[in-house]
């Protein structure tokens, strides 16, 4: 069983900064793309970046320049970074973490979701 973690979340004023942590735990034999996903009130759960781990780093279109991710391979952890926050960045956002369990048997796994809530 994999679990996903999810902390830093919170109230945020417009113009702020907010960094989101993850870590995976369980057993695990290796863990390969890490990523961040976004759900807003009423919209679908939409990427905001992935993170392999030669730390190869893809961004949706929509979020390039304001978010970093970031990743630990040795403590299997993933953060992003958000700065220069706005209202529109309110959300539940969702770290993914995909992997073996053993070799040959995959996993991908979801947290329970971090609220991020950002004041004009």
């Amino acid at each position: 069983q994999v679990q996903l973690v999810e902390s830093g979340g919170g109230l945020v004023q417009a113009g702020g900064s907010l960094t989101l942590s993850c870590a995976a735990s369980g057993k695990i034999f290796s863990v390969n793309a890490m990523g961040w996903y976004r759900q807003a009130p009423g919209k679908q759960r939409e990427l905001v970046a992935t993170i392999s781990t030669d730390s190869t780093t893809n961004y949706a279109d929509s979020m390039k320049g304001r978010f970093t991710i970031s990743r630990d391979n040795a403590k299997n952890t993933v953060d992003l970074q958000i700065n220069r926050l706005e209202p529109k960045d309110t959300g539940v956002y969702y770290c993914y973490a995909d992997g073996q369990l053993v070799p040959d048997l995959f996993f991908d796994a979801w947290g329970q979701g971090t609220l991020v809530t950002v004041s004009s």
